[in-house]
């Protein structure tokens, strides 16, 4: 091989290991790691603020039920750049688009922050999401290439964890500004002040060792973004289009209106519904060790399934079952969300290590994008059609548990279509010779 071609790391089955020496750091978790575990907590609060905040987002422009779901229909529109956005984490590097990204997120934050009229706000709130989620790709994509075989689901629990981490900071800091009554834009501005993070973050990261030799070969710029329905790849790449359309529906305006459910149906007070947040969502983290327990005994695939299965039938609990009349409201809804989160975060472990797995370096970001566009589609049809059933069904949250069902057909498919990659190195579950000769 030609000197000026970056080897693979070390052994082509693993790369290096979350204990790294070479790159220890606290807990026995490598620099590198612990630079996208903060990217990712970061990356969540920012994405988590409008979701938290939408009832007074609400009241600040005029919107009830209807003009909620509307916006966040549009804002759901971000993910359509992520195709582009993700493209480039295959031909520019992971670790340049997330530098990228996180310096767009603190300059959308305070457009965001500042904006007065409503278009304005959600068009600064697109592009946010938009930088939101190629960043996040771009993390998920590099815990796959940095660590080794039996260390990749375990890594995408982290990776869960910090981000969930991220959206709690985001939850716990709203009941303090309603309690003072300091406006909601405040919580972009914290955003926004994660610009001073990037210096750090930017000596923390090296760029990933996959990547670059791949690139080196020439395998990435011969690469097209349509390559993801090569032969070798299609009937992965049509089943998690569909599938992740179909769970975008299902999911979108359930975890968009959790909160805004909680305060405005169920009549909980701010500190109330953050405090059942907390405690579900705090519970519900369990699901990410969990996740990845199942995903190295029984596979990626059934932990899709079962995880995914259980998570609808929290959303109908969450959505439609009466709080008994021994039972507050808040606990009620703190067990369901419990349910909820736990699903949540086991099925996401298995999703993402599926996704990275299935597809060879120069597509690993770019089956992010085509993800990211189904979950643009799907968020827009998921609340476009709860505003739209949201009359005839007696209310939002009737509406969104209809929404929720279309889960199920997605929860079989993956389990009938999509190959098993537990056990199995990234160059043999993604078929990258295979790819490599193809290209040539």
């Amino acid at each position: 091989m030609n000197e000026a071609i970056p080897p693979l790391p070390d052994n082509r089955t693993e790369a290096p290991s979350i204990g790294s020496e070479a790159r220890s750091g606290p807990w026995g978790i490598s620099t590198p790691v612990w630079a996208i575990l903060l990217m990712l907590a970061y990356q969540n609060f920012s994405q988590t603020i409008l979701g938290i905040a939408a009832p007074w987002i609400g009241k600040s422009f005029h919107l009830d039920d209807s003009g909620i779901a509307r916006m966040f229909a549009w804002v759901s529109l971000a993910s359509l750049g992520a195709l582009v956005l993700a493209r480039f984490i295959d031909l520019l590097g992971r670790r340049r688009m997330v530098l990228i990204c996180l310096t767009a997120i603190p300059m959308f934050s305070v457009g965001a922050a500042i904006s007065t009229s409503y278009a304005w706000f959600v068009a600064f709130e697109i592009a946010l999401n938009a930088a939101v989620g190629a960043g996040i790709s771009a993390c998920i994509v590099m815990l796959a290439e940095e660590l080794p075989i039996h260390e990749r689901a375990n890594g995408q629990s982290l990776g869960g964890l910090a981000g969930s981490f991220g959206g709690g900071m985001c939850v716990l800091l709203m009941p303090v500004i309603d309690g003072y009554a300091i406006s909601w834009r405040w919580l972009l501005v914290l955003s926004a002040a994660g610009l001073a993070l990037v210096p750090k973050l930017a000596r923390m990261l090296p760029e990933s060792e996959r990547w670059q030799h791949t690139e080196a070969l020439g395998i990435t710029e011969k690469s097209r973004f349509y390559d993801v329905l090569h032969p070798l790849y299609r009937r992965r790449a049509i089943t998690i289009i569909v599938v992740t359309l179909l769970i975008a529906i299902s999911q979108a305006a359930a975890q968009a209106f959790s909160y805004y459910h909680a305060v405005s149906d169920e009549k909980l007070t701010t500190a109330g519904a953050s405090l059942m947040t907390v405690i579900g969502g705090g519970i519900g983290m369990v699901g990410f060790p969990l996740g990845a327990k199942v995903c190295e005994r029984w596979g990626r695939v059934p932990t899709v399934v079962v995880f995914g299965l259980l998570m609808i039938a929290g959303q109908l609990w969450y959505y439609w079952a009466r709080v008994p009349i021994f039972l507050t409201p808040m606990v009620w809804l703190a067990a369901s969300f419990c349910v909820v989160t736990t699903s949540d975060s086991a099925a996401t472990v298995g999703t993402n290590a599926a996704f990275t797995e299935l597809f060879p370096t120069a597509l690993r970001g770019t089956i992010m994008g085509w993800a990211a566009v189904m979950v643009a589609i799907g968020g827009v049809a998921s609340n476009a059609i709860a505003a739209s059933l949201a009359h005839a069904t007696g209310g939002l949250a009737s509406a969104i548990g209809y929404t929720a069902l279309a889960g199920v057909p997605a929860a079989i498919l993956f389990g009938f279509m999509i190959d098993e990659t537990r056990g199995l190195s990234l160059e043999a579950s993604a078929r990258e010779q295979d790819f490599d000769s193809a290209r040539e």
